[in-house]
């Protein structure tokens, strides 16, 4: 990527309110690189982390100090996200990408500091290079972290194994990893959150936890953890407020518990196609596995024939990943 390129006019920011502070980042969706554009469910992230920052274990009081390394960073939206809480986070791509997510980092932590100077509430921000499955620059970021974040890392089938052994190498035993994800393809879905089903303890956020406006049926935001020793399957959940309900999954009825985790209720997986949710309340995620077509989402042309911001930059990023690839002759 060219330093000059950041001035050109096909370089435009994006502006994003998140806890109190007006962060700008520039993108540039001409790049042929998919890391320098502002990815949907990275405002998801940022504000769901936002709606449940006042208690429980995503408040300040409980991140503070906490280390945090984000994957493919691209703009850094989520990573500033987890900074603006107090945590300490190292924000990895690929070499391409870095000079546009230095000039991020530089421009938000530049605007975060003027308006609250003497501020302890913000962590830290660095950015280094990370080719996942590269021992060297995995042992320069210093492992392990206590959390492990990323939006919309895979889209391919061959990203997932490099993907699971950089999360190995990058964790400990308490290592919390949080990964949002707008399904794009059901197959590469599915075998998703099969690997992750094999290796971790998987729990998926509901609709109601994230913020009212930054959510989407096809984005979906899970919390892992490494699964516990041989023995301790059956302790795996500590039931604070023990409810049970039934919900209905592709082929049959599977049994989740509405788990209270520090004040954030999350439902715990334990079917390969579990549906999450409530008819009830509008916008929730169909199923885990999502009965999404391949590589397309339905549109809707809102009745008063307006696009509120957020319609708007979804409908752009859809025409931006199908244009992609096009070839003007």
């Amino acid at each position: 990527m060219e330093p000059d390129r950041l001035n050109s006019p096909s370089t435009f920011t994006m502006d994003l309110e998140v806890l109190g502070h007006e962060l700008q980042f520039i993108q540039d969706p001409n790049s042929k690189h998919l890391g320098t554009t502002v990815w949907d469910a990275s405002l998801v992230f940022a504000k769901f982390l936002e709606k449940n920052s006042r208690r429980g274990k995503f408040s300040p009081s409980k991140l503070k100090g906490k280390r945090v390394i984000e994957l493919g960073a691209g703009c850094g939206v989520a990573g500033f996200g987890m900074a603006l809480l107090g945590c300490d986070v190292v924000m990895t791509d690929q070499v391409e990408v870095l000079p546009l997510l230095m000039r991020n980092v530089e421009r938000n932590t530049s605007r975060i500091t003027q308006m609250n100077p003497g501020s302890e509430s913000f962590g830290s921000v660095q950015v280094a290079e990370l080719n996942w499955g590269n021992e060297d620059h995995i042992r320069a970021v210093d492992p392990p972290f206590d959390y492990i974040i990323g939006t919309d890392v895979v889209y391919k089938e061959d990203l997932l194994e490099p993907l699971l052994q950089t999360i190995f190498a990058l964790s400990g035993p308490k290592t919390a990893i949080l990964l949002g994800y707008e399904i794009r393809s059901t197959s590469v879905h599915e075998q998703m959150v099969e690997m992750w089903k094999r290796h971790f303890e998987v729990k998926l956020v509901p609709n109601s936890k994230m913020d009212s406006t930054y959510q989407h049926p096809s984005i979906q935001l899970f919390i892992m953890r490494s699964k516990p020793p041989s023995g301790y399957a059956e302790k795996t959940v500590e039931q604070t407020d023990q409810e049970a309900d039934e919900v209905e999954t592709a082929d049959n009825k599977a049994k989740v518990i509405d788990e209270k985790v520090d004040g954030n209720a999350v439902k715990v997986i334990y079917q390969n196609a579990v549906e999450v949710g409530s008819s009830k309340e509008k916008g929730e995620n169909s199923s885990l596995l999502g009965n999404v077509e391949e590589d397309c989402e339905p549109v809707t042309i809102p009745q008063n024939g307006k696009l509120t911001d957020w319609e708007a930059r979804r409908y752009g990023s859809m025409a931006a990943r199908l244009l992609h690839d096009v070839k003007i002759t």
